[in-house]
């Protein structure tokens, strides 16, 4: 073998389900793969990393980033956003086609693969898109064999990326066979309710313009077209009890989406104290919602959850509101605000796993990835649930070179990062650079 891991508590299924439970297990790596998993594996001499007190999670991955390249890399490129995906303990990401130029044909989408390639810190793909044209290149991109499918924006957002008329999301639907990937917010209701900006420009009004109604109608909208198709979905970042409610009985078609600033930050405390810092599309929103949310992590109505990392530079968040843009920067706090909730007995670690890797992977079909099995690739995130550390600005790898959580203390931190079997960090340094490869769908 040419590597062994050892004396780690390892995140398993058990034997014959897809349930997870944590064991005391070695691991045997050898050409990338996991290729034995016992009680006590005998070394012969090969190289051993000692995880002793270490819990061992299959390679966790966040299905929705921003990197910002091409065309906005003074906020972030694919080799810091993916540096800082390393720093966070993740083995993967999913990154969107919001760029400049929008990444709508397979030319555009083979561009992002290339500039990734030697530069990744991280496994990676990148979604195609589709602003309601050219629908013919729709097909090309998802089939493509690194990407996990199409992304479309309902709302307006960030970089003008819109796709809101009922004939042209059928068009999609019509012209797409993968699991289509949306953000709901309702456009007609968000130009609507804009004027309302104008009686308190703060960001506190933000969740009161896109409102829980503007949300709820679009994920109404795009699962009516998907059912009358039979097309299967998967909604990004939920963040209303309403929609909850809607999609807990739609489970044949649709998957969805939480985001770890949903659960811990509300409204209208959080925009008073941060302010734009905590100014993102779809809003933050009150306890209600939050609760809403949680019930749904918890009773498996969610199915994954992901970052929504979207830096921007502080200077422009600094603008007045609504000038200031909308996003915040997470892929790097994603996997220790995930802990911190585990170690509040907020969620188990199971389920941690479930919504951070083994889902994604069944859901949007990785290959040889979201459990720890022999034959699966040997990409690990190991933690130590124990170590209490403090989020600081100074730590984060992102261009933007700051989080919302600046001076949080969590509990749960990232030991190393192994991909395809070979240790590229561990205890907040890179070991090896750039060892990302595309991920592969079947």
């Amino acid at each position: 073998m040419d590597l062994v891991l050892k004396n780690g508590h390892c995140m398993v299924p058990k034997p014959g389900t897809e349930q997870l439970e944590i064991q005391s297990l070695d691991i045997g790596i050898l050409g990338g793969q996991i290729s034995e998993i016992s009680s006590s594996i005998v070394t012969n001499n090969c190289p051993v990393l000692d995880l002793k007190g270490l819990h061992v999670l299959p390679g966790l991955i966040d299905t929705q980033v921003h990197f910002r390249e091409p065309g906005l890399t003074y906020k972030e490129d694919i080799e810091s956003g993916s540096r800082s995906a390393l720093f966070g303990g993740l083995t993967g990401f999913f990154e969107m086609p919001n760029t400049k130029p929008p990444t709508t044909s397979l030319a555009a989408l083979q561009e992002k693969f290339d500039l990734a390639e030697n530069r990744s810190h991280t496994h990676f793909a990148f979604y195609g898109g589709s602003l309601g044209e050219q629908f013919q290149e729709l097909a090309k991109q998802e089939n493509h064999p690194h990407s996990p499918g199409i992304k479309i924006f309902m709302g307006t957002s960030t970089g003008g990326y819109l796709v809101d008329k009922d004939d042209t999301l059928i068009e999609i639907l019509k012209n797409t066979s993968r699991r289509l990937v949306v953000h709901c917010e309702d456009e007609p209701t968000l130009k609507a309710r804009e004027h309302l900006i104008q009686l308190d420009p703060h960001p506190r009004v933000h969740p009161i313009w896109r409102n829980e109604e503007s949300a709820l109608r679009a994920t109404q909208r795009i699962v009516k077209h998907a059912r009358s198709l039979n097309r299967r979905l998967h909604i990004l970042h939920i963040t209303t009890a309403e929609e909850v409610d809607f999609l807990k009985d739609q489970k044949d078609i649709a998957t969805f989406e939480v985001l770890p600033q949903h659960l811990l930050l509300s409204a209208p405390e959080c925009y008073e104290v941060l302010g734009s810092l905590a100014q993102m599309n779809p809003p933050i929103r009150g306890l209600r919602h939050q609760q809403a949310l949680w019930r749904a992590v918890n009773d498996g109505t969610v199915s994954m959850m992901g970052s929504d990392h979207a830096p921007h530079t502080l200077t422009e968040k600094s603008k007045p509101y609504p000038q200031s843009p909308s996003g915040l920067p997470g892929v790097q706090t994603f996997l220790p605000l995930m802990m911190n909730f585990v170690n509040q007995n907020k969620m188990t670690l199971a389920r941690l796993v479930e919504l951070m890797s083994q889902n994604p992977a069944k859901i949007f079909k990785i290959k040889n990835k979201g459990q720890i099995k022999i034959g699966n690739d040997a990409d690990f995130s190991i933690v130590d649930l124990k170590k209490t550390k403090r989020i600081e600005n100074s730590w984060i790898q992102s261009k933007c070179a700051y989080s919302p959580y600046h001076g949080m203390q969590v509990q749960g931190w990232v030991h190393s990062v192994i991909l395809k079997g070979e240790l590229v960090f561990q205890e907040d340094q890179i070991i090896k650079k750039s060892k990302g490869c595309p991920l592969d769908f079947l």
